[in-house]
């Protein structure tokens, strides 16, 4: 396992690049580079095909602290979450999260920094959950420490959990601290042939449950409930669930699929593949009438749409209570249209995200353009 440190090489590209007002892309496996705006790095020239400089997170990777016993990880940001889990495994333990690899990559710093978790977010917390405490240059290029008993927060922010998500338009982030916690006893997984409508009321009755569930995924007539925890009450819980047992090994690689997008709905290609994250309750007519996925029991929902469907899909689950990403734009239309990735904000939230931005990279030389072209 590779521990280098290069904060102090990161922090001058950062300093250089404030004084002279030049932009800086930052950048890790590169697995998640499809999502948001788009800045493909030339690793040939170091700039991207936006003329901004590249600033690789990579060699700076290494775990340097973990305790078992006190649930707490820390960690570089180039750190690969492979090599993560190999070690949380060995100790019993899983990052809460199970952040998504695609391509069968990730680092530690791209997972906070996309915000992205995997099919147990409604049961096991948001990646913002388990972030604890962050080290970070800012956009002056100075190095600070947020979270745990390092730093209080100021300015009212919870800093270190802002980061989660930012896509690191408000800093670079060197080291973070995350919660970890231990492997179930048990898991087992139930698959059910059903309809749409009956998975979506499944959904809503287990929710009002202690029903032992930590994924719940539906499509294509086929829902996939996995159950962990203590033997006896994952067998109570698949009784009432009803359905066949998967093995082990099946179960394993299916929710893996459906989190690393392997599964041949996410294959790459025509049409545009959506994320909308929407309340339990909404109906399956409130949104648009199109392949669909179902994840986070009925929380998450995947769609494939036809090239110039946005019209569609971003008022109905607006009105619908919730935002939808373009996710993965097919390779024929990126190059025609001008659709923001992410749901615009209001103008209030619009305005307390640019004094955030402010705040912590004033000249703007963080991933400009990332998550919106005014930030």
């Amino acid at each position: 396992m590779t521990d280098q440190d290069i904060s102090p090489l990161l922090a001058e590209r950062v300093q250089s690049a404030c004084h002279q007002g030049t932009a800086l892309t930052i950048v890790g496996s590169g697995s998640k580079a499809f999502l948001g705006g788009q800045q493909s790095a030339d690793s040939a020239s170091g700039t991207t095909d936006h003329g901004a400089d590249v600033l690789d997170l990579v060699p700076h990777c290494g775990i340097l602290d973990y305790e078992p016993a006190e649930l707490v990880l820390t960690a570089r940001a180039g750190t690969p979450l492979a090599e993560i889990k190999q070690i949380l495994s060995a100790s019993g333990q899983m990052l809460p999260f199970d952040p998504p690899q695609f391509g069968g990559k990730g680092t530690l710093g791209g997972a906070i920094a996309s915000g992205l978790s995997g099919p147990a977010r409604p049961w096991q917390g948001a990646v913002r959950d388990a972030v604890l405490g962050v080290t970070l240059i800012n956009g002056q290029g100075e190095i600070l420490k947020f979270g745990g008993q390092v730093m209080k927060n100021v300015a009212g922010y919870d800093v270190s959990r802002l980061m989660a998500g930012a896509f690191g338009t408000l800093g670079v982030l060197l080291e973070i601290s995350i919660r970890v916690m231990p492997l179930p006893r048990v898991h087992q997984t139930q698959v059910v042939a059903t309809t749409t409508e009956q998975a979506l009321r499944w959904f809503a009755e287990w929710n009002q449950t202690a029903l032992p569930i930590t994924a719940a995924s539906f499509h294509d007539g086929q829902l996939h409930v996995r159950l962990a925890g203590a033997q006896s009450a994952v067998h109570k819980a698949a009784l009432r669930i009803g359905g066949d047992t998967l093995a082990e090994a099946t179960a394993s690689t299916y929710w893996q699929a459906l989190r690393d997008h392997q599964l041949e709905f996410f294959q790459p290609g025509e049409p545009d593949l959506w994320r909308t994250v929407v309340p339990l309750t909404a109906p399956v007519e409130a949104l648009p009438d199109a392949p669909q996925l179902f994840d986070w029991g009925g929380q998450q929902r995947w769609f494939r749409l036809p090239s110039g469907r946005e019209a569609d899909i971003r008022p109905q689950t607006t009105a619908a209570g919730g935002h939808a990403t373009l996710f993965r734009p097919s390779a024929q239309a990126t190059g025609a249209r001008q659709v923001s990735p992410f749901t615009p904000l209001p103008a209030p939230l619009h305005a307390l995200h640019q004094r955030i931005k402010i705040a912590l990279d004033p000249k703007g030389i963080f991933n400009a353009g990332r998550l919106f072209t005014e930030l």
